[in-house]
């Protein structure tokens, strides 16, 4: 019987209760508690417990915390209508929560400051050790302190990746331990190395199966343990200069991407749509981990719906993305041989670009999309063709039910080959063309599906380390070499998880500056007058906008039709408000630092802020 990811979140709710002080901890219902700690199933319930706050998928219901295309919406990728999306200005009134809904602060892709879920992780651990002798054997004891470490590095690696600096708990605070209740933030450092400790044990403990690949098992954690030692890797290298602990974390990333990639069960099996379109995952043996659907069960989402072509997109994919893409002959567009690949119009990068490209995008421009490049990565093919009509349940509305990957081996290969290639700037082994056709020639080589082939889509020529692309868009802060891995992850990831945290990471915000990028504020090259001539109306007049390839702007003014060709600017597009490096990490909330001061302790602030 399959087990889903969707799992009851009440026993939870019968073990804490809430508080309105963000420093009050839940407090344990003594009855439940005394009765509940007899056995493995019970450790597998509570485990459960978390799930839907670490693995979300595509959400549920209107859900978008951490969900693709609606719950991603603030990096260099994507382009909106007016103004787009700042970053803080100044510290907010409050940053607490002690929910344990799923919940996202958007412009810095993580939770709140809320230790709810350290302190459930650490109850669960105590829990385990106080059963070992009388429930457990030894190789349930292992497991068990393992998947309750994992979920405590989880949980710190997002506070960390958030707020840099964070109080570190390894156990249960007692009500009465006011010093430990109200400490200061630990050094990111010092938080990492325990995340670190615990991430090893969970890698040598943790079982290998634990019946589905919807439940927790080693090679799960090491793909979420590979981008968690990864993020921090690269943040100690580019903006704290740590070679040492950067050396280490990645390392570490290294290593848990490899276990994954040797162990024999995965591989690059189906076409890159079929990832993220079908009703069953369960046997794609690219996907290591995925959350299961079932309108039956009243599980169901809404990220299809917004990929069926009639839904809009307020943000959608703008000129900056669709340049990285590189050509079917493993070529930057300025160089490539194919026919057209200069053209940056929609049908001419469908036809020359990576297949990822084709597998993204609708093929001709939609009205529902900001830049008029609508996404219709996240439901299947059969989908999009009920527009006009009436679509069935698993399309439309909240009632979606295609599976989502939670964990694939395209990140696992990409977070592998990455940090090699970091940790061959900091003195270890080059990076090999054996390393290169594991990781990004390997997902080239996925299979393409029909609709794919019909169309004359072919894959994209293989990655040489002899024969780098020569991008002259390349920033020149970037060795040729991981330029082309991040290239791969952009066109790999395109509305999932990652993209903000990536130029986070690399400390590369400015990519956001529309100043020195002004290929953000716009789309794809359009020929109206062909391509949209429903747009040359009166409704039009001063809002229809492009600019041609000079840098002129060209605005519809009821008669100049034939000249309205050139890249589409979205209506009324404005920058986002200027931004400093602080904005790296959240400020915490000015009622937190005052909760700490009137009770004798202090709560140091943000640096920047």
């Amino acid at each position: 019987m399959k087990r889903k990811l969707t799992i009851i979140i009440a026993l939870a709710a019968l073990l804490f209760s809430g508080c309105e002080d963000f420093l009050d901890r839940p407090v344990l219902t003594k009855m439940n508690d005394q009765n509940y700690w007899t056995s493995e199933n019970n450790l597998r319930l509570f485990a459960n417990g978390f799930y839907v706050n670490y693995f979300v998928g595509y959400n549920s219901g209107w859900g978008v915390d951490y969900a693709p295309l609606r719950g991603y919406y603030f990096a260099d990728d994507f382009t909106q209508t007016g103004k787009q999306i700042s970053f803080e200005t100044q510290a907010p009134a409050s940053r607490a929560s002690t929910s344990e809904a799923p919940s996202m602060m958007t412009t810095y892709c993580g939770p709140s400051w809320n230790f709810a879920y350290v302190r459930k992780a650490n109850l669960f651990l105590e829990r385990i050790e106080a059963m070992k002798d009388e429930y457990l054997t030894e190789d349930a004891y292992k497991h068990w302190s393992a998947v309750a470490r994992f979920f405590r590095g989880y949980e710190y690696s997002r506070l960390v990746s958030v707020f840099g600096d964070v109080p570190y708990y390894d156990r249960l605070i007692n009500d009465d331990e006011m010093d430990l209740l109200y400490k200061d933030r630990d050094n990111r450092t010092l938080v990492m190395d325990a995340v670190y400790d615990d991430f090893t044990y969970v890698m040598a403990n943790m079982r290998t199966s634990d019946g589905s690949a919807q439940y927790l098992n080693r090679y799960i954690a090491a793909g979420f343990i590979s981008r968690f030692m990864l993020f921090e890797g690269t943040w100690q290298k580019y903006h704290l200069n740590n070679s040492e602990k950067a050396q280490k974390y990645l390392q570490m990333a290294a290593d848990a991407a490899s276990l994954v990639m040797t162990s024999g069960k995965y591989s690059f099996a189906s076409d890159f749509r079929s990832l993220f379109g079908s009703q069953d995952l369960g046997g794609n043996k690219e996907v290591i981990m995925y959350r299961h659907y079932d309108a039956a069960l009243q599980v169901t989402h809404h990220i299809a719906s917004y990929s069926n072509t009639t839904e809009s997109q307020p943000q959608s994919a703008n000129l900056d993305l669709a340049k990285s893409f590189i050509c079917a002959d493993g070529q930057v567009y300025q160089s490539s041989t194919l026919p057209n690949a200069n053209k940056l119009d929609l049908a001419s990068m469908i036809a020359t670009r990576d297949p990822r490209f084709e597998a993204t995008f609708w093929d001709t421009p939609r009205k529902e999309a900001s830049t008029l490049v609508y996404s219709d990565k996240f439901i299947d093919r059969i989908g999009p063709t009920f527009a006009g009509g009436t679509y069935p349940p698993e399309y439309g509305s909240n009632t979606n039910t295609n599976d989502a990957p939670v964990m694939r081996l395209g990140e696992v290969v990409l977070n592998w080959i990455e940090a090699k290639a970091e940790l061959a700037t900091l003195g270890g082994p080059a990076v090999t063309q054996a390393d290169i056709d594991a990781s990004i020639n390997a997902i080239r080589d996925r299979p393409l599906d029909k609709v794919a082939t019909d169309k004359g889509i072919v894959k994209t020529a293989h990655l040489s380390l002899a024969n780098l692309p020569n991008d002259p868009d390349r920033d020149t802060d970037v060795p040729a070499l991981i330029w082309e891995i991040r290239r791969e992850r952009r066109m790999e990831f395109v509305f999932e998880h990652s993209r903000l945290l990536d130029i986070k990471r690399w400390k590369k915000y400015n990519y956001l500056d529309v100043t020195s990028n002004p290929d953000l504020h716009l789309g794809l090259w359009m020929n109206f007058p062909v391509d949209m001539p429903e747009w040359l109306i009166e409704a039009k007049v001063n809002k229809l906008k492009v600019q041609k390839a000079d840098g002129t702007v060209v605005t519809y003014n009821g008669t100049n039709g034939a000249d309205m060709v050139g890249y589409y600017i979205p209506e009324n597009i404005s920058a986002r408000d200027a931004f400093t490096d602080r904005v790296y990490l959240a400020p915490v909330g000015v009622n937190q630092i005052t909760q700490y001061t009137e009770k004798g302790y202090t709560l140091t602030q943000t640096p920047g802020w």
